[in-house]
């Protein structure tokens, strides 16, 4: 019986946390840039990050639709839905939409960590096999957290202008922080129907990444997939109310 030839080694897989965390300090510095310039440069930036996201939309339905009658209706309900938030995004106080972001990123990092740490059921395996309602759970309680924390903040820094100077007490009067956590938690479900909305469409055309255009984040729709809709609600709210 002939010796068994041996087995090569399996080289470890190189870890892409690196790159990852190299593209989130450049996006992070751009975004921060946009946002510290604010006027033009920021709606700038919100519209050519909307249209980057209005192609890579395109892309992935483009391998969807099976007609050109259902890729024009695909074509019209994204430019609606992707148009919308950019635009709600640039008509809103520059405050707002950090505190927006803010939601989102806690959010996720809620969602995604709790999520790990617990486990538990799977939301919509079919569609997204990481998402559980544990992490669910975390995201809501992540984005409360942080609305009531902001709430409370901007009730500080508005009592600062009163006659007595700034008061947490003043602060807590002016301001509704239950309601702020529970506005939050709310806003957590939408950011994560918006990534999963994505995470549907990325499934049905059998891609892994919008795109390639952000070295180990795949492509911009990736990144603000929870952002657009919690962008159309809050945008369309706040203009209502104003």
């Amino acid at each position: 019986m002939a010796d068994a030839e041996p087995i090569a080694p399996v080289a470890p897989k190189k870890s892409d946390l690196p790159v990852r965390a190299a593209s989130a300090v450049v996006m992070l510095a751009v975004a921060g840039l946009a946002l510290w310039r604010g006027g033009l440069v920021l709606d700038g930036f919100v519209a050519l990050v909307g249209l980057v996201v209005f192609g890579e939309y395109v892309r992935l339905v483009a391998r969807i639709a099976p007609n050109p009658a259902k890729m024009s209706a695909a074509v019209l309900t994204g430019a609606i839905y992707v148009g919308w938030a950019a635009f709600a995004l640039m008509v809103m106080p520059v405050g707002l939409m950090i505190g927006i972001l803010g939601l989102v990123i806690c959010t996720d990092t809620g969602a995604y960590f709790t999520g790990r740490a617990l486990g538990g059921p799977k939301i919509a395996p079919s569609i997204s096999p990481s998402k559980t309602w544990a992490g669910l759970a975390g995201g809501m309680a992540a984005a409360g957290s942080w609305t009531a924390l902001a709430t409370l903040l901007g009730g500080y820094l508005v009592s600062a202008i009163g006659p007595t100077g700034p008061s947490l007490g003043e602060a807590l009067r002016i301001t509704n922080v239950g309601f702020a956590a529970l506005a939050g938690a709310g806003l957590a479900v939408v950011a994560q129907a918006g990534d999963f909305y994505e995470s549907w469409l990325k499934r049905r055309a059998g891609v892994k990444d919008s795109s390639r255009l952000i070295p180990g984040h795949g492509g911009l729709f990736d990144r603000v997939d929870g952002l657009l809709p919690v962008a159309i609600v809050v945008g369309t709210l706040w203009a209502m109310g104003a």
